[in-house]
């Protein structure tokens, strides 16, 4: 047993909302966490749950005739069913609406009153009801709130207010010492482009007149708690925080909070300063995803594009559904998922490599060693030993990669040991070994493949518990070990003893058939992320001369407005700008470019640039950059191309 304590979060989701590919993803990304370590023999715990106060709940309450808590336990129900259906093991479900946290919430609001950290005053501001969230004025974009583009509500009263302005240096210190504290770092720096701004103290009640649905505040029975500010509070009071220290002082410091980008600023400015004020040590990190896109587009409710994670399970699987939620999105940037592009990834990684390896090896066994694992020659060959070498590199991979929150590299990683698996088939052609009666050698062949199997279903059954179960089942592994996995027995050589019956399989991953009038790319090209499609040239069109492009080659190339959010030298490269920018509709992602000698870092912050926004990632000294931006040379001296500032990040240049 480890003597390590890995305690993930997700965010509580909004009751009110019905579960989508962002829900699905985060928590799906959590499970996949929380397995890796409990097969590590951490001590780990993992909590989801849903937020359910605030005037959305009210008003939905009031339009159904019902008590919003009555609203609250019917809807939570969709967010537990389809847990249940991903198979998510969640140690804790929290509901805000429980005495459990609701007695904490209250207590921490009496103790930061107490200490003059919340105090009364006057509020003018703007208001969104779907963001649950008050802006000011400078906040607005086209007078809309900034993060749902909807229309705010003016708003005037008296209401409590947390000093949060008080901790503004501590917190940009505290992130500028603590590099792994917001991730990805490009993140980091996101939040400390917000923090150069002053920070204001955050409005923490609401009046009842206007909204009851909430905490009462402790110490003034006329309004409730800021949904927000209550909603923080869940990962600490889920875990015994002021109700058993034991508990609480054994995960907090090694909680690890899993977001979605679109609430960075509530997690990385709200909380830690709310934490600071409680006399709190703040958690080990907090990790910002990406959003998942259809094409390039944002999934939206508005836009009719939104995946409905209980469709794609009840269409290919639970398995499979969280093999693309893994495999398909680079943690931290945005990811694009597609049915096409699911299908795609399924047949080609799935169906194909891991599926027929193992119908190879569990049918050749079978018909040649009466179903039972045959007993491999005392001294391998070459060839084995680089198999296996191969199979068990990977789960140090594995591990490193879980550790850096990179799971679609560390697949990446398992499935070219399926691969390696295939070429190691078709190298040593066990079906000619059977003709040539070379018995001894096909007995080694089977069972150092049978072996690399069952390495690779240890690796793959934190992402895919039900198939990888059944995979051992196969391999004749015992129950106990079928979903006992740990990667102690994982990197283990000679686990699988001869003799041992193994069970005939009808295949694991069928094959996904696509209609004939549509037909799959992985017929033709295994798909990686973030690729380009091919522009096939007519025929009967003329050649192209060198050096000229034709005006389909022109359209590949997306040239966008980008706002410059954040801009840093980097250390050891004179030449280097690091920058953060904005390509509207939420696409905030890290630019590195050559202009340092150009542009001082700070007079670029608020600019408007032009980039091109397709260009195919790169790391450039350790720091990712998606996209080039365009300047004019004159001699010595280089002038960004920069759009009127009346231009939006995000408008198209063409």
């Amino acid at each position: 047993m480890s003597s390590k304590t890995f305690y993930t979060t997700t965010p509580i989701y909004y009751v009110n909302d019905s579960p989508h590919i962002g829900h699905a993803y985060t928590t799906v990304l959590a499970d996949v966490l929380a397995r890796y370590h409990r097969a590590q023999g951490d001590n780990t715990f993992f909590l989801t749950g849903t937020d359910e106060h605030g005037q959305k709940v009210q008003k939905a309450a009031e339009a159904r005739g019902i008590a919003p808590l009555d609203h609250c336990n019917d809807t939570v129900v969709r967010f537990q069913q389809l847990w249940k259906k991903l198979n998510i093991t969640n140690d804790d479900f929290i509901r805000t609406t429980e005495e459990r946290h609701k007695k904490i919430v209250s207590a921490i609001l009496q103790d930061l009153y107490d200490r003059d950290l919340i105090y009364k005053g006057a509020y003018t501001g703007y208001y969104c009801v779907p963001c649950e969230r008050y802006f000011t004025e400078k906040d607005l974009v086209d007078g809309c709130c900034p993060d749902c583009k909807r229309k705010v509500d003016t708003v005037q009263e008296p209401n409590y207010f947390f000093r949060m302005s008080r901790y503004q240096e501590w917190l940009i210190d505290y992130i500028q010492t603590h590099p792994d504290f917001i991730q990805p770092a490009f993140r980091a720096n996101e939040t400390l482009g917000f923090l150069r701004k002053p920070l204001n103290d955050l409005c923490i009640s609401r009046a009842k007149s206007r909204m009851s649905w909430g905490i009462e505040l402790p110490f003034d029975s006329d309004f409730v708690c800021y949904v927000w500010f209550d909603a923080l509070i869940n990962y600490i009071s889920a875990i015994g925080y002021g109700t058993d220290n034991k508990k609480f002082e054994q995960y907090w410091t090694s909680c690890q909070h899993l977001i979605g980008k679109d609430i960075l600023t509530t997690h990385s400015v709200y909380w830690p300063c709310m934490l600071k004020a409680m006399g709190l040590d703040m958690p080990k990190s907090i990790f910002a995803h990406g959003w998942w896109l259809t094409g390039t587009v944002k999934m939206s409710k508005s836009l009719g594009n939104v995946v409905n994670p209980m469709d794609m399970v009840d269409k290919y699987g639970v398995d499979a559904f969280r093999y693309f939620l893994m495999a398909g999105m680079t943690l931290g940037n945005d990811a694009s998922f597609t049915e096409e592009e699911f299908i795609t990834r399924y047949n080609c990684d799935l169906a194909n490599d891991l599926g027929n390896l193992v119908n190879r090896v569990v049918k050749l066994i079978i018909r040649n060693f009466d179903g039972k694992y045959p007993r491999p020659a005392a001294i391998m060959e070459q060839g084995d030993q680089e198999l296996i070498a191969v199979a068990l590199q990977a789960v140090d991979s594995v591990r490193v990669a879980v550790e850096n929150m990179k799971l679609d590299t560390g697949l990446d990683c398992v499935m070219n040991v399926v691969r390696s698996a295939n070429r190691y088939m078709e190298v040593n052609k066990p079906w000619e070994l059977v003709k040539a009666g070379q018995t001894e050698r096909l007995a080694t062949v089977l069972y150092t493949a049978g072996e690399v199997l069952r390495i690779v279903s240890g690796l793959l059954y934190p992402v895919m518990p039900e198939k990888m179960a059944e995979l051992r089942y196969v391999l004749g592994m015992s129950e106990a070990d079928q979903r006992g996995v740990s990667f102690e027995q994982v990197r283990s050589i000679g686990v699988l003893e001869p003799g041992t019956p193994l069970h005939d399989t009808a295949g694991l991953f069928p094959r996904i058939q696509v209609p004939e009038n549509k037909p799959c790319q992985a017929e033709q090209v295994k798909i990686k992320k973030n690729a380009e499609p091919k522009v096939k040239a007519k025929k009967e069109e003329s050649p192209v001369p060198e050096g000229v492009i034709t005006i389909t080659d022109f359209q590949k190339v997306q040239l966008r407005v980008a706002r410059v959010l954040t801009a840093e030298r980097i250390e050891n490269a004179d030449k280097l700008l690091a920058m953060t920018i904005d390509l509207g509709n939420g696409d905030v992602r890290p630019l590195v470019a050559g202009i340092a000698l150009f542009y001082e870092p700070e007079s670029l912050i608020g600019k408007n640039i032009t980039v091109v926004a397709n260009l195919q990632p790169v790391t450039i000294r350790k720091r990712e950059s998606r996209g080039m931006l365009l300047a004019v040379r004159t001699g010595d001296k280089l002038t960004l191309l920069m759009p009127d500032a009346s231009c939006n990040p995000g408008d198209t240049i063409g």
